[in-house]
């Protein structure tokens, strides 16, 4: 090519900067719903162990600090396990735009039935949340991928690290709403108040749709005979359903162990037999199993993760409550205010991590498991914290600064800013053509396993010291994520005297 042709050659055009985002109609329209769903999710964390283990007399369930985290956890727990077959309906049956309005229309449903002042409503609301949230949550990062196509690791994650931010808003007000209302006045109108936000976003959703790209149907669509066999399931499921929530209210109530065992179990065999599923399928070539294969290796650590962030809204809920000086110059600060900590510290932090995503650039699967040993290392430093605070605490037989439990949550909020962009953008690399949904249902598989796991180990809580709970939770963290870095070092160091034997 002579010297004339080349000057012919256009210039490559850069990727507009990944701030351009904020002004286009399609980001805010799936800001504004999502900013809703987590306005509701957030205040229900604030709420839900403050009011199962209140006094029955304060129209609280009175259950114990061990079986209220468990409780807890089982609710994040069927939230993130709804998100495979929410996935799946999102890729076979609805498409991913019809499954979060369905999502988001159930999620409003379930808390307008928390709000409903009868023990009766309670746990079909408290279902009805976490099979919305399951509907939700998986499709509208797929939604979000199709939106911003073409873009290299770095430029993914800066662009999941500014969505995050984004809707840290009403996740930040959301515990200062509901639990402002259901801690001073009255439960239930908490709840009501998740509901309104709720409904909230699916009036933006609805306004907004006709911006959005990509698919509207299914990526898959199940065959005809298939989607009626399907229909007739899910109207006979339904019809059990009701027979069986009848059959439990008049027995008295949900047992929640029984609940707990299946869901954990659930949560173990899912993905294994979800991943097997996917490699030993006909229709994928050998490059997608290979990068299936690598996403195993960032799934793991992230179970971890979010078994500690699912801490977040009982026993950290507990530490405010029973550990904390929440009187500030008069004012008693209720408890489930603290919960807004965590979203102000990744509403402040989410810029920063974006700007470090784009610095880094892609690197790939090692990259990936690097980032996931730093924030398992965040996450263990704010437990470390904590941990210290209520040895100092029941050392003292005195309550402490609310210092504390902030440094907490800035560890906890550190180490999300790694593994939720990142994992987001991981399992989008990942994603085989056709799987994109059932994909980010995986990856809430991996957080149902991690919120299972923490909400068995919080009945511990009241038969350990608090403090040495909280330590055995950095311990492992801490040993995690030096194995990984371990790893990945051993793999480099291989790699290169390979690559010196053939010089």
């Amino acid at each position: 090519m002579t010297s004339s042709e080349q000057l012919l050659l256009p210039e490559p055009t850069p990727d507009p900067p990944v701030w351009t985002l904020l002004r286009q109609r399609w980001f805010s329209t799936l800001f504004l719903t999502d900013m809703w769903e987590r306005f509701s999710y957030y205040g229900m964390q604030a709420l839900l162990f403050l009011y199962a283990t209140a006094p029955a007399a304060d129209g609280g369930l009175g259950l114990s600090a061990g079986t209220a985290g468990a409780l807890f956890g089982l609710y994040v727990s069927l939230s993130f396990l709804a998100a495979m077959p929410g996935g799946w309906l999102g890729d076979r049956v609805l498409g991913t735009h019809r499954a979060m309005l369905c999502g988001a229309l159930t999620i409003a449903a379930g808390h307008a039935c928390m709000a409903v002042p009868v023990p009766g409503f309670f746990s079909p609301g408290l279902f009805l949340v976490a099979s919305g949230t399951g509907l939700f949550k998986p499709n509208l990062p797929v939604v979000f991928d199709q939106m911003t196509p073409g873009g290299d690791s770095g430029r993914r994650q800066a662009a999941f690290s500014l969505f995050y931010m984004s809707v840290q808003v009403s996740a930040l007000a959301g515990p200062l709403v509901t639990g402002a209302l259901g801690e001073r006045v009255d439960w239930h109108l908490g709840f009501g108040a998740a509901a309104v936000g709720m409904l909230l976003g699916v009036a933006q959703y609805l306004r907004g749709a006709p911006t959005l790209r990509g698919r509207t149907g299914p990526a898959r669509p199940l065959p005809p005979a298939a989607l009626r066999r399907l229909v007739h399931a899910a109207w006979a499921a339904l019809g059990a359903a009701v027979l069986l929530g009848a059959a439990v209210t008049a027995a008295g109530g949900v047992p929640l162990r029984p609940v707990l065992a299946l869901c954990g179990l659930a949560s173990l065999v899912l993905p294994v037999w979800y991943f097997r599923r996917l490699l030993r399928g006909g229709d994928l070539d050998e490059p997608a199993r290979a990068r299936i294969r690598g996403y195993r290796r960032v799934f793991v650590p992230a179970v971890l993760f979010w078994a500690m962030f699912g801490q977040l809204g009982s026993v950290f809920s507990l530490f405010a409550r029973s550990y904390t000086d929440r009187d500030v110059a008069g004012f008693e600060v209720p408890a489930s205010w603290f919960q807004a900590a965590h979203p102000l510290f990744v509403l402040l932090l989410a810029p920063l991590a974006a700007w470090l995503w784009l610095r880094l650039g892609p690197r790939g699967a090692t990259g990936t498991v690097r980032q996931f040993s730093a924030g398992l290392l965040w996450a263990a430093g704010g437990f470390a914290v904590l941990a210290w605070g209520a040895r100092t605490a029941e050392t003292g037989d005195t309550r402490v600064s609310a210092g504390w439990l902030l440094l907490a949550f800035l560890g906890v909020s550190c180490a999300e800013l790694v593994f939720g962009p990142v994992g987001l953008s991981i399992t989008a690399e990942s994603t085989p053509d056709g799987h994109g949904s059932r994909m980010m249902g995986l990856f809430y598989l991996g957080a149902a396993l991690g919120a299972g796991l923490g909400g068995q180990l919080s009945r511990l809580v009241g038969v350990v010291p608090l403090w040495a709970y909280l330590a055995g939770f950095s311990a492992v963290a801490v040993l995690t994520a030096l194995t990984l870095a371990a790893t990945v070092s051993g793999r480099a160091s291989s790699a290169g005297r390979a690559l010196k034997a053939t010089e």
